[in-house]
């Protein structure tokens, strides 16, 4: 019987297994590479830790359910948001650990900065929003060009900046408008009305 048929010899542990405990390799004349998985795995374990990197161990985990790298808890699919591009269609962390983390994790990856400067920040502003004076201080304004953090904002004036294309002219008509100096004519002479520009 040739070896297609009964399997392959592992040339790291030198047991003869089945095709299929081999990864597939095109290089190979056989297609198949020279270590069985299971070698193959200790094999790369052993090359991380020899430079110093950590190797996650593998949990084994029932069906339907799913191991966090968060919490390191195995929970049911339930528990996981949806994620289209992972392999298992699940996100990588839990609901509960995505929820943790996910606001200070925003701030870190949009703004550079920590919950702590964000409340720094609302401390010097006294609590309130730089704009309208009155409501709290909640979403972290900043620069779309220049992505610099200007203060921390109301929802409502953050987003009628965003609204407003952050341009100061527009900003200006838009105040203008506001105190009725930019829709009434103006009389320049006995009869003559100048419409604003």
């Amino acid at each position: 019987m040739s070896e297609l048929h009964q399997g392959r010899k592992c040339s790291r542990c030198k047991r003869t297994l089945a095709r299929d405990t081999f990864a597939s390799n095109k290089s190979m004349p056989d297609g198949l590479q020279a270590y069985c998985r299971e070698c193959s795995a200790e094999y790369y374990r052993q090359r991380q830790e020899a430079e110093g990197r950590t190797v996650r161990v593998k949990v084994a985990v029932p069906a339907g359910h799913k191991h966090c790298r968060g919490c390191g808890e195995v929970k049911p699919h339930s528990e996981w948001h949806r994620r289209n591009s992972a392999p298992d269609g699940l996100a990588s962390r839990c609901k509960a650990c995505k929820a943790s983390v996910g606001p200070a994790g925003h701030l870190r990856r949009k703004y550079g900065m920590t919950e702590a400067d964000r409340e720094i920040m609302i401390a010097e502003q006294q609590g309130v929003c730089c704009i309208c004076l009155s409501a709290a201080a909640i979403h972290v304004d900043h620069c779309h060009t220049t992505g610099r953090v200007r203060g921390v904002l109301c929802f409502n004036c953050n987003t009628g900046l965003g609204l407003l294309g952050e341009n100061p002219d527009t900003i200006r008509r838009a105040a203008a408008y506001l105190e009725g100096n930019s829709w009434k004519p103006t009389l320049v002479a006995p009869g003559v009305y100048q419409l604003p520009s």
